[in-house]
């Protein structure tokens, strides 16, 4: 048979992709074709119309509403969560394939049915939202669709800056340093001239190519808060949320308010339009709508809100939550406790929600130190987060290396895959793992992956950047003891898995021996 399906994961990285995998593997498998369009953060590849058409059956794994769903209006259909994909994609195939001999033993329900789908999704809005899920899943939704349009300019602004500072140090030595205001450029190292890049650059010296990489890395991370707010409200509203909450967005940014403000506001903005959007107005006033009416008050009250109302409460409380992270930062104790718990946390769910609180955390709270070029509490924390995401599925690749008789087949080959994903910072590449065999693999992944936070802050370690593992090593802050951390943190794990699941080994050998005694007796 011939399938075809569709994935996409709250984020976008890492889940909607391996479950695109692991569907067209076990299709492959069990001698079928699939082609999966993949709805990730980078974009998609709409599949081919041919393709659609000459389908047997389709499969939705996702965790966001599927693009464009009424092209596959009258096609027999599996729809689940992302993560079934990556736990039973043998089992969804065999789904498919049921009610693909069910629909062609009768066609003409076939018919009727895509034509009810075809009038359904013709007029279906398609947001970033699953609008059918739970209160609960859609604000987790609405938070995670802004993270995941931010991430690309954390990591871009993030970088950029981190190289500007090394690129600084090579070009005025020990002492070299780098100034940006106003897009100014101050040497550190002696020089002592100041001139604006826009006007002034000289191809020649390192320290005008530091300083161009930290004002456009700078530049990058400017729009954190207004993209964040932003895509909140993309999430509620759809395109006329765009405009209250990137314009809220700003205005929180520049009284102060930080990543609670662009929150509030991206929320704020985005009911407001969504209410402003659904009013019935004459027809006459329909044209104007959505790019006059919608804009203008959504924009207006967002931004009167948070000036009036919100905006000094939240200066407040961003203020004091920094002061307490910056005193952690002078009491190592508590520091390293934050950093064991961040760990436990990207150990739990392995890409989960409770998996991505944690790192997003980490990522805002790199965002609030850009210029920072000393030790600061947020880079350490940063540095605990990568590398705790790194240690589960190192752990489960090296305890099928050194214990295969403890693993399936199948978990043999996730074991060698997971080598190359925790040490790409995916820690997805876990799930698998914890999906055949839930308890011992989370309580494994959470105990190594708290050693490793731990570890990280006691070694000082830090990250600008806030994704890549082990690709943006010369970003980290004594790289040699952040590897140390998440080799201990990797044979914790593995040697915590290899110990529990011999338990069950040895139990099971004990239990069948005294069967056979007995039926023996």
């Amino acid at each position: 048979m011939k399938f075809v399906g569709v994935t996409s994961c709250p984020t976008g990285i890492a889940h909607t992709y391996m479950a695109a995998e692991a569907l067209e593997q076990a299709a492959r498998d069990a001698g079928h074709e699939m082609e999966v369009e993949t709805q990730g953060s980078a974009g998609s590849s709409p599949l081919k119309t041919e393709t659609i058409a000459s389908a047997d059956a389709v499969i939705f794994a996702h965790d966001l509403e599927v693009k464009d769903k009424s092209r596959f209006a009258g096609k027999p259909t599996v729809d689940v969560g992302v993560k079934k994909a990556i736990s039973d994609a043998p089992g969804l195939i065999a789904q498919a394939v049921q009610l693909a001999e069910e629909r062609a033993a009768n066609p003409q329900a076939a018919a009727a049915a895509g034509a009810a789908g075809a009038g359904a999704g013709a007029g279906a809005l398609v947001t970033k939202v699953d609008q059918n899920a739970s209160v609960g899943t859609r604000i987790r939704q609405w938070l995670m669709t802004g993270v995941s349009y931010m991430i690309p300019f954390v990591a871009a602004g993030g970088i950029l800056i981190a190289l500007s500072f090394m690129l600084a140090q090579v070009a005025g030595g020990k002492k070299g340093a780098i100034g940006v205001t106003n897009f100014s450029l101050t040497d550190a190292a002696g020089l002592a001239k100041s001139y604006n890049l826009m006007t002034h650059f000289d191809p020649t010296s390192g320290m005008n190519w530091a300083g161009l990489l930290f004002v456009v890395g700078a530049a990058s991370f400017g729009f954190l808060v207004p993209i964040l707010s932003g895509f909140i409200a993309f999430g509620i509203a759809d395109r006329p949320g765009i405009a209250p909450g990137i314009v809220g967005g700003s205005i929180a940014a520049t009284m102060g308010t930080g990543f609670l403000g662009g929150i509030a506001t991206g929320f704020i903005g985005g009911f407001i339009a969504l209410f402003v959007s659904r009013w019935k107005v004459p027809k006459g006033v329909r044209g104007v709508m959505p790019v006059v009416v919608i804009p203008l008050i959504s924009t207006l009250l967002t931004g009167a809100i948070m000036i009036i109302i919100l905006g000094r409460p939240l200066k407040w409380l961003t203020d004091h939550l920094t002061d307490g992270l910056n005193n952690l930062g002078t009491n190592g104790a508590g520091l390293v406790l934050l950093g064991v718990v961040l760990g436990l946390m990207m150990g739990f769910d392995l890409g989960g929600p409770v998996n991505k609180v944690a790192y997003t955390f980490a990522t805002t709270g790199l965002a609030t130190v850009a210029a920072s070029n000393g030790d600061a509490p947020q880079l350490r924390i940063m540095a605990a987060v990568m590398a705790a995401g790194m240690t589960p599925p190192l752990g489960m690749a090296l305890a099928t290396t050194v214990r295969k008789r403890l693993f399936t087949p199948a978990e043999q080959e996730n074991g060698r895959a997971a080598w190359l994903l925790g040490a790409s910072f995916i820690s997805e590449g876990a799930i698998p793992f914890a999906a055949a065999d839930p308890w011992r693999v989370i309580v494994s992944s959470m105990v190594g992956s708290g050693a490793t936070g731990g570890l990280v802050i006691l070694f000082n370690n830090t990250l600008r950047a806030p994704h890549g593992g082990i690709w943006v090593a010369p970003l980290i802050g004594n790289p040699f003891t952040y590897v140390l951390a998440v080799v201990i943190g990797t044979l914790i794990t593995a040697a915590v898995v290899i110990g529990l699941k011999s338990m069950r080994s040895t139990a099971s050998t004990q239990a069948t021996a005294a069967a056979d005694q007995l039926v023996a007796a």
